[in-house]
């Protein structure tokens, strides 16, 4: 499976405009709504309602700030759990759930029950494996003898390399690059080897360049975190002291050569396809035979090199730049830094001290918790199995794929009706929204995992395994036509994507749950949750990033180029909205970064309107509380409560492509005519923009 940081690079996650100088359009003015649930004076039962009327801010008017009014109850009433970095209404309630009914599943597997299911002793076995403190401790650093040792036999640049390549091949990552399995952005059909940027122990470019502030005090206390590290593993504190000062001037070199966060959203710029013949061209620095021999990939043929300068630099150090005694040891750090979470308990007290600097959490996560996410993650696949059964019903399938059916047939009127689009660009938009495939709930067909052997003897083990089972698992699909059944995420997980280059979209059973969705849910309430979860991912295929590729998955114009201007356009005016929100002291959202989402947003929340409103009213069930449209727009707004620590909602502005929850909800909804005339609010209020955006 793809990381998460190289699905957001390649577009997998995850309107018209008054902007500038022209008049902001008149406010519609509808019947008088009231802006608050009326007293209840007719004797009728109320309605069923979605609406968790206790989240409710009642102190705070809804065109004053919408996101305040619905989830401020919850925010008074809520604390961050303290293994956390952050709590919301829905993602973290529904992760909690999900994680408890994976936690019975493994603890029954690992006492031997239900062994008939598939893969159980395996997956019993991993878990049995994280859970035995007693072994790990005993073992002390022993599983990572052979690695520590594979480092003191490197002599030169040859076997430097080739071992880097083992580490992609046995470990899952090159250290300075990756290589894994993706589609050529020229021929979607077909799957290449592509190498991306890494070896950066903190989260982003800025973390090593920016001297002042939060970040310099960040880098600070992560050497000192390497420093402790080695001393743990056994150097004197002053070697550790100078070998960790050693890691971070590698890293630094690294971090100059990065290709920002930006950048790698813009496909054209991490397109670069290339022959083994040119990877020599492109980094003459990299024994390549040496390195391919040591990942096991010497018959790949074809690469997408994702950050040529990048690889540029690594060949430069690698060819002299930077001393082999002192890449020795930045690769024993790394080995410390991958394996510390599965060692003894003074290292992962240690890896934990370094989190609680990025994110606040002030305490570790229970055991279990860890063991289960661990699991979940090398075999997402076969414990969802068991988990489907018990989560989502074949009713509760279909109805969701009638939904996402809704909600097209929305975009399909949005484009019919698109005044700056010309015939030639609106057909191609309908080919491509025709060409959607979605994927619900869970595969068609599972991963197999029969040729991953994990045993009860060793958690390091069985993650090394693990690890060299998954880029096995990827060499093998280089070279030939992409499997478009394929999942990037486990069935479990809270979460869903559109990915522009199967042109499809994928909505786990994970997230198929209240207070997103639910049989039983009203349907505006609903349709405010997945439904606009499902307008989100829709939005996507049309974003600045995948409107880039077209109906194939080809990374090809089909633009006009006056309505490609027209659309850059109205981006501008989404990211100056975004770019002007205040998160902490002067620290402000980044409009560029988090565009993408910010356009799904606003077309996600627009499209789930769009689709409630073409349905038949539901029958009435009693005196409502709320009219459909305000249902809707408050189901929207709950699904995203939240509360976040400063240090967790720093390092998300900083490196995250999305914007913190709060404005994900009132900057949309500042841009709808739809939201204004639901609440009656007055065209002068704080959640009524005068310089409306609108993309789709």
């Amino acid at each position: 499976m793809r990381s998460a940081a190289l699905l957001a690079s390649l577009g997998i996650a995850g309107l018209f405009l008054a902007c500038g100088n022209d008049p902001p359009p008149a406010v519609p003015q509808p019947p008088p709504v009231v802006q608050m649930p009326p007293e209840n004076i007719s004797g009728q039962p109320p309605a069923p309602t979605g609406v968790d009327k206790t989240a409710i801010d009642p102190n705070t008017a809804p065109c004053d700030d919408f996101y305040q009014y619905a989830c401020g109850g919850w925010t008074k009433a809520t604390q961050i759990p303290a293994d956390e970095s952050s709590w919301s209404r829905s993602f973290s309630v529904i992760h909690e759930r999900n994680e408890e009914i994976l936690h019975q599943i493994l603890e029954a597997y690992a006492k031997g029950e239900k062994q008939d299911e598939p893969y159980a002793k395996a997956l019993g076995d991993f878990y049995g494996s994280c859970m035995d403190e007693a072994a790990i401790e005993a073992a002390r650093l022993s599983p990572l003898d052979p690695w520590l040792k594979a480092i003191d036999g490197v002599k030169d640049a040859a076997s430097l390399t080739k071992l880097l390549g083992r580490f992609q091949s046995e470990l899952g990552t090159g250290v300075v690059f990756d290589m894994q399995a993706a589609q050529d952005f020229s021929d979607a059909t077909q799957v290449l080897g592509l190498f991306w940027q890494s070896g950066l122990g903190m989260p982003e470019k800025e973390y090593y360049t920016v001297n002042e502030g939060k970040m310099a005090e960040l880098r600070t206390k992560y050497e000192a975190h390497v420093g402790a590290m080695f001393a743990l593993a056994g150097e004197p504190e002053a070697k550790a002291k100078a070998n960790a000062t050693k890691v971070l001037a590698i890293e630094k070199q690294l971090a100059d050569a990065w290709m920002s966060k930006e950048e790698r959203r813009e496909p054209k710029k991490i397109a670069h396809r290339a022959t083994k013949a040119e990877l020599a061209k492109t980094a003459p620095g990299i024994q390549w035979d040496a390195w391919l021999d040591g990942a096991k990939a010497k018959n790949v043929a074809v690469f997408n090199v994702s950050q040529p300068e990048f690889l540029k630099a690594v060949g430069a150090m690698l060819g002299g730049k930077v001393a082999v005694a002192d890449w020795k040891t930045y690769l024993r750090w790394h080995v410390l830094r991958i394996h510390g979470n599965e060692l003894s308990k003074k290292f992962v007290d240690e890896k934990f001290k370094w989190r609680q600097a990025l994110t606040g959490a002030d305490k570790l996560p229970e055991r279990w918790k860890r063991c289960v996410r661990t699991v979940d993650a090398s075999m997402g696949e076969a414990l969802a199995q068991p988990f489907v059964k018990q989560t989502l019903g074949s009713e509760g399938k279909a109805n969701v794929v009638a939904m996402v059916q809704v909600i097209e047939k929305a975009m399909h009127a949005n484009i019919e009706t698109i005044a700056w689009m010309d015939d030639a660009t609106r057909k191609a938009a309908f080919t491509k929204l025709g060409k959607i495939a979605n994927k619900i709930a869970y595969p068609d067909k599972w991963r197999d995992y029969s040729k991953l052997e994990i045993t009860r003897k060793s958690y390091v083990e069985n993650s090394q395994k693990a690890s060299a089972f998954e880029y096995a698992r990827q060499v093998a699909k280089i070279g030939k036509p992409v499997d478009r059944a394929e999942w990037q995420m486990s069935p479990p997980t809270v979460n869903a994507y559109y990915d522009p280059q199967l042109n499809e979209m994928v909505f786990p059973a994970g997230i198929l749950q209240p207070p997103f969705y639910s049989n039983s849910l009203p349907r505006p309430t609903n349709y405010g949750g997945i439904g606009m979860v499902m307008g989100h991912e829709l939005t996507h295929g049309f974003d600045d990033e995948g409107r880039q590729y077209d109906a194939e998955g080809n990374l090809k114009d089909w633009w006009a180029p006056n309505v490609n201007t027209e659309f850059v356009r109205r981006a501008s005016c989404v990211k100056k909205q975004f770019d002007d929100y205040t998160v902490l002291n002067d620290v402000h959202v980044n409009g560029a970064l988090t565009l993408g989402e910010n356009i799904a947003d606003l077309g996600g929340i627009k499209l789930a309107y769009k689709a409630l409103m073409s349905l038949p009213p539901a029958p009435p069930g009693g005196k409502p509380e709320f009219t459909p449209q305000q249902e809707l727009f408050l189901g929207f707004a709950q699904s995203w409560c939240s509360k976040m620590r400063d240090e967790q909602l720093l390092t998300l502005v900083k490196t995250n492509p999305h914007s913190p929850p709060m404005f994900r909800v009132n900057g949309p909804l500042s841009n709808l005519p739809e939201f204004a005339q639901a609440f009656s609010c007055k065209a002068d209020a704080k959640m009524v923009r005068k310089d409306r955006c609108e993309v789709w």
